[in-house]
């Protein structure tokens, strides 16, 4: 990642570790776009994404890495950050945690609690390519 970018992702922090969402695209099996609403993280490397791996997004990641968000300031809907990257890894390590503290900033209660009884989370690392605002 070039200094741009980090500056970049600095600069709007707060839009990736705040109660912003995402719209997380991805790419289907024939190449058609897959787009997602999800809650976001970032770990001063990577965004992160936490689903199901049943979820739709999920197998779309695994077969192609390429990944694009679009995020909106929900203060200020003409501050946006975009984001195109690539998946670098899939881990369902930390999983339940991650999706545990994403549960506290998004609703203010822990532990999630919308989950099926048999369903694995994992954790989606993305490697930013191209930043912009």
């Amino acid at each position: 990642m070039n200094d741009e970018m980090k500056m970049l992702l600095e600069n709007n922090k707060d839009l990736l570790t705040g109660k912003t969402f995402a719209s997380f695209a991805t790419l289907m099996k024939k190449g058609g776009p897959q787009v997602s609403p999800v809650w976001i993280d970032y770990d001063g490397t990577y965004v992160l994404v936490n689903t199901a791996q049943e979820r739709q997004k999920a197998k779309n990641v695994a077969r192609d890495s390429r990944v694009a968000l679009s995020i909106q300031d929900p203060q200020n809907p003409y501050r946006k950050l975009l984001i195109r990257g690539k998946v670098v890894e899939i881990t369902t390590q930390g999983a339940e945690e991650h999706i545990n503290l994403l549960n506290m900033r998004y609703h203010g209660t822990a532990p999630y609690q919308k989950r099926k009884a048999d369903e694995i989370r994992e954790i989606i690392k993305i490697k930013p390519e191209h930043v912009s605002t």
